[in-house]
């Protein structure tokens, strides 16, 4: 956020957290609300969790057997979690379509599997350090801190309810990574706050990324946040299409007036090396 400040010369910026960027990014809010920090005036979750009591499958694989075992597979992988071990456990959670759907077609029935951009995008594996992985399994899946109020960071304990900004969560129907019933008991977790909450179909990624020109899918918006997903649901309309439009307005409402594109090359930041980077080519 510092830095995002400095280089385009704004006072304030707005935000947007995905999946586990969603949950710290939820724990960072409620950190600068406790320190009176003002900087972010609203944010977006995709498909985050700050509230785990409902967190689907994955709560399977984060007792303290699974915990032990995580934690002795990143010792001996040099205090890093294998991005295959994170895509395996990601596929176990769907395993009918992500494992044996590749092996009946492809190795019982000779075929060549289909190309398929979100697939190749999910193969872009995750690599965890050991320090934020095992606080991440412990401290969220296996005591649900953050939203108990317990969770801590740089020695100040952290409370959703402190945060108060606007913010926009958007949930899938469905998501086996991150429910939607999980998803909005998080919502729900801020309770100050001005929240807008918005149902997609599809999952994890094909209900996030599905730009308005596909015609694909659909989503559901409902203004009031009542006790349960299903009178949630009950009061929900639904609408064709892409969800991003009604985020789109949302987030305008919430933003400055329109510039003309920044020149990164021109700010008082120099770039690193050109786009995207050379982390985002490495193989794990």
């Amino acid at each position: 956020v510092e830095k995002v400040l400095e280089q385009s010369g704004s006072d304030h910026v707005n935000t947007v957290g995905y999946c586990i960027g969603g949950t710290l990014m939820g724990a960072a809010l409620a950190h600068m609300a406790e320190r009176g920090d003002d900087r972010i005036s609203a944010n977006t979750f995709f498909a985050a969790q700050h509230d785990f009591a409902e967190a689907g499958d994955l709560l399977l694989f984060t007792d303290d057997h699974w915990l032990n075992e995580i934690e002795q597979q990143m010792d001996a992988s040099g205090g890093v979690l294998p991005g295959a071990a994170m895509a395996e456990t990601f596929n176990a959670l769907r395993a009918n379509d992500l494992i044996w759907s590749f092996f009946v077609s492809n190795y019982l029935m000779g075929k060549a599997p289909p190309a398929f951009d979100l697939l190749f995008w999910n193969a872009d594996q995750t690599r965890m350090p050991k320090a934020l992985h095992m606080d991440y399994l412990r401290s969220m899946y296996g005591r649900n801190a953050l939203s108990k109020g317990e969770f801590e960071i740089g020695g100040l304990t952290v409370d959703l309810s402190k945060v108060t900004i606007p913010l926009y969560f958007q949930a899938s129907r469905e998501d086996h990574i991150a429910p939607m019933n999980s998803v909005y008991r998080s919502a729900r977790a801020f309770t100050n706050a001005d929240v807008t909450l918005t149902l997609a179909g599809s999952g994890h990624i094909a209900g996030v990324v599905n730009h308005p020109d596909a015609n694909k899918y659909q989503h559901w918006i409902n203004p009031a946040l009542p006790p349960t997903l299903g009178e949630w649901q009950d009061g929900a309309e639904e609408h064709a299409g892409s969800w991003w439009r009604h985020w789109a307005t949302w987030l305008r409402d919430k933003s400055g007036p329109q510039v003309p594109a920044r020149d990164p090359k021109k700010g008082p930041l120099t770039p690193v090396e050109p786009a995207p980077g050379s982390y985002v080519k490495v193989k794990s």
